[in-house]
């Protein structure tokens, strides 16, 4: 039988037209219970596959910029060590909510050092810590690839209609881009 267009009440206008996958039947999470938020299992899965690679580059970014905060020497220690905390502090406060979403999208969030070795796209910190101004470039790159991490899902959230995702999104794009350039401004000559 083919699938009917709806019409739903909303507060901002009277009414709106729901797709048929707003409208699916809906299917049960691995523990037996129905998920049915009007975003598709194929779009949930994929969405939260994404949000893993975006938690992984945030928990790696943030080991490295917490590596640096304790490993910074040189004239500019003061500075850094106070703003790489600054940064560590964001990056482990944006981690909870990324792995938050992931779980009311009806997916377990990965939480092991393996898991995000996997999924990151960043590499590890230096295993010796390398002079200041390099941390600062390393740093850079990190912001600058969790931004790309973050904006290579954008067309998948908006075309499943994920407004909740597209607002984390939204956010950690703001972050990583004005904490890149901020880092950036650091390496100018």
């Amino acid at each position: 039988m083919a699938s009917k267009s709806t019409t739903v009440p909303t507060k901002k206008s009277a009414t709106v037209k729901s797709d048929s996958k707003a409208a699916a039947k809906p299917t049960a999470s691995p523990r037996g219970l129905a998920i049915n938020i009007g975003i598709s299992d194929k779009d949930r899965a994929a969405i939260a596959q994404g949000l893993s690679h975006l938690l992984a580059d945030t928990y790696t970014l943030y080991l490295t910029t917490h590596n640096f905060h304790w490993n910074v020497t040189g004239p500019m220690f003061n500075t850094l060590h106070t703003m790489f905390m600054g940064q560590y502090t964001e990056l482990w406060n944006a981690a909870d909510p990324i792995a938050e979403r992931i779980r009311a999208l009806g997916h377990p969030a990965p939480g092991s050092y393996a898991a995000f070795g996997k999924l990151s796209s960043l590499p590890d910190a230096p295993a010796t810590p390398p002079k200041a101004l390099e941390m600062v470039r390393i740093l850079v790159e990190g912001h600058e690839a969790v931004a790309r991490t973050a904006r290579g899902m954008l067309d998948l959230v908006d075309d499943a209609d994920d407004e909740p995702t597209t607002d984390l999104l939204t956010q950690r794009l703001t972050v990583h881009e004005q904490t890149a350039w901020m880092l950036r401004s650091l390496l100018e000559e």
